[in-house]
C-alpha cells in the first residue's frame, strides 16, 4: 500500500541540535500544517532509515519523542500512527497564554501539580515488564517463587544489583550485604530502626528530605539541622555539632543531587566528611535517589564507593527507571551485623519481598530493556529540562535565581524577594497549580521551591512557569 504522506528531511549539520530531534520537529510540522493527518500511517524505522540513509537507531529515537509528546501512538504489530487527540497546537496555546493573571484559563480544569521530581510514568516500559512477567508465570519452575523467599529479597537480584553498582558507580559491595526494599523509604525506615535508638543524633541537611527526617525521630533520634550552600552541606557546622555533642550516631545526606537544592557535594567536602565520619565513629546514611537520570558526561561516584569510608548505609531505588508504581528500591552496607538486624526486623513486617517482581525487573536487565529504557528517558528528560530552562530564562530571570542541574527531575527556584508562601502557594492552587511549600523542605524558613518537570506536560510548564513568574512578581 502506498502512503501519500513523505517526509521532506535534510540534515542540517549546522544546526546545534541531534539528527533524531530534526527529523521529530520535521513531523511535528507536517502534522501542524496538515500534511499529516490524524491516523495516518509513518513509515517504518527501517524503511525511513533506508529513505534517509541514516542508521535506524536514529529514526527509534524520533519516533520515541514524538511518542513521548504525544504527537503520534503505536499500535502494536500495525506500526506508527498520527494521534487522534493531538496536542494543542502552538498557537493555541499561546492565545491562551496571552491571558492575564486574574483570569487565567486552566489547562483542561485539572491541577498542575509540581510533586517532588517523579519521573513520566507515560514512558514506564509497561509493554517489556508485562512480557517479562508472562515469561515467568510460563516458566516450568514457577511453583518454586511461591513460596516464602529470603528476607533481603531474591539472592540472583542481589547478584545483578552489585553488580550494577560496582560497575556503575565505582562500589565494591557483595550480593550478601545488599537487602531489597519495597522502595528507598522503606529501607530509611528499616535503617533507623535498627541503627538508632533514643539518645541518639542525627545531622541532616537543612532544606532536606522530610520523610526521612521522620524515620529518624520515629526511632527515637533527635535532629541537628545543618544549612547548605552551593557546595552542599557545611562541613564547619558539622565539626562544631561534633564537639557539641557525644551522641551523633549518624549522618543523611544526599550528596550526588541535594534534596530539594539540586547542588553536588564538592569533592573536598566529600574527602572531610569521611575524615570526619571514621574518626568519630559515624555511620554515613547515602540517600542516591535518581542516580540513573544524568546529563553530563557521567554521574558523580557516591560517598559509598570511597574505599577510605568506614561505615555507611547507601539507598538507592529502581521505582523512577523501571516504573514509579513499583516499589522497589535497597540499600547496602559493609556492616553485617546492621544487615542481620535489618533482615530480623524486615520479617516482622514483610517476611520476604515480592520475588516475582524482582524477578521481572531482573529479566529486563538481563535483557537489555531497562538500559535501553534509561538511555531513551535521560534524552526525553534532557529534552524536557532545557525546554523548562529556555521558559525560565524567558518568564522568571529577572525575577528568581535558577541553575541548569546536570541531571535529576527539578530546578531550584529562589525568589531574589523574600516571598510570603502562603500566598503564593494559595494564589498558585485559585489558578489549578499546586506547588509544594517550602516548609515541606525544613522547619526553619526557606524561600525557594522546587520546580518538577518529569511528570508535567511541555503545555502545562509554559503555561505554570509564566504564572509563577507573574505571582512573584505580583508578591514581590
Amino acid at each position: 500500500m502506498l502512503r501519500p504522506w513523505k517526509l521532506e528531511f535534510e540534515i542540517d549539520k549546522k544546526l546545534d541540535k541531534a539528527v533524531y530531534l530534526q527529523i521529530a520537529d520535521t513531523i511535528i510540522a507536517d502534522i501542524r500544517s496538515g500534511r499529516l493527518k490524524p491516523g495516518d500511517t509513518l513509515p517504518g524505522s527501517r524503511n525511513l532509515a533506508t529513505m534517509l540513509k541514516i542508521n535506524r537507531n536514529t529514526v527509534v529515537e524520533a519516533y520515541q519523542v514524538l511518542l513521548n509528546e504525544e504527537w503520534v501512538i503505536s499500535k502494536e504489530r500495525k506500526g506508527i500512527f498520527v494521534s487522534d487527540q493531538l496536542p494543542v497546537l502552538h498557537e493555541n496555546r499561546m492565545e491562551r497564554l496571552s491571558n492575564t493573571l486574574a483570569n487565567p484559563v486552566p489547562i483542561q480544569g485539572t491541577i498542575i501539580n509540581f510533586d517532588d521530581g517523579h519521573p513520566d510514568s507515560k514512558i514506564a516500559p509497561v509493554t517489556e515488564l508485562a512480557r517479562a512477567y508472562r515469561q515467568i508465570f510460563g516458566i516450568k519452575a514457577k511453583w518454586q517463587m511461591m513460596g516464602y523467599g529470603d528476607e533481603h529479597g531474591d539472592l540472583e537480584f542481589r547478584k545483578m544489583i552489585s553488580q550494577m553498582l560496582n560497575h556503575q558507580r565505582g562500589m565494591q559491595i557483595h550480593e550478601q550485604e545488599i537487602s531489597i526494599t519495597r522502595g528507598s523509604q522503606m529501607g530509611m525506615f528499616l535503617t533507623a530502626q535498627t541503627l538508632l535508638t533514643s539518645g541518639d543524633y542525627v545531622i541532616v541537611e537543612d532544606p532536606g528530605y522530610q520523610p526521612a527526617w521522620q524515620a529518624f525521630e520515629y526511632s527515637g533520634a533527635q535532629l541537628l539541622p545543618v544549612s547548605v550552600d552551593e557546595d552542599g552541606i557545611n562541613i564547619e557546622t558539622i565539626e562544631e555539632l561534633l564537639s557539641q555533642y557525644k551522641n551523633i550516631k549518624a549522618i543523611y545526606i544526599t550528596p550526588h543531587r541535594q534534596y530539594p537544592t539540586m547542588v553536588t557535594l564538592s569533592l573536598l567536602r566529600r574527602l572531610k566528611l569521611i575524615e570526619l565520619a571514621n574518626q568519630h565513629n559515624i555511620t554515613i546514611i547515602e540517600d542516591d535517589y535518581d542516580n540513573e537520570f544524568h546529563f553530563g558526561y557521567r554521574p558523580i561516584l557516591p560517598i559509598s564507593s570511597f574505599p577510605e569510608l568506614n561505615n555507611y548505609v547507601y539507598v538507592g531505588t529502581l521505582s523512577k527507571v523501571v516504573a514509579p508504581a513499583l516499589r522497589i528500591g535497597y540499600l547496602a552496607t559493609k556492616n553485617q551485623d546492621l544487615l542481620q538486624k535489618i533482615g530480623n526486623l524486615r520479617k516482622i513486617i514483610d517476611v520476604h519481598g515480592d520475588v516475582i517482581m524482582e524477578q521481572a525487573v531482573l529479566q529486563l536487565i538481563k535483557e537489555g530493556a531497562v538500559k535501553k529504557h534509561i538511555r531513551k528517558a535521560t534524552a526525553h528528560y534532557k529534552h524536557k529540562r532545557d525546554f523548562v530552562y529556555s521558559l525560565l530564562n524567558k518568564y522568571m530571570k529577572d525575577v528568581a535565581h535558577f541553575t541548569l542541574p546536570e541531571g535529576g527531575l527539578a530546578f531550584w527556584i529562589v525568589p531574589k524577594t523574600i516571598l510570603d508562601w502562603d500566598k503564593v502557594v494559595s494564589l498558585l492552587l485559585e489558578k489549578n497549580i499546586k506547588i509544594i511549600h517550602p516548609k515541606q523542605y525544613s522547619r526553619n524558613t526557606v524561600n525557594g521551591f522546587r520546580l518538577s518537570y518529569g511528570s508535567v506536560s511541555e503545555e502545562q510548564l509554559e503555561h505554570s512557569i509564566q504564572i509563577i513568574a507573574e505571582v512573584f512578581q505580583q508578591l514581590s
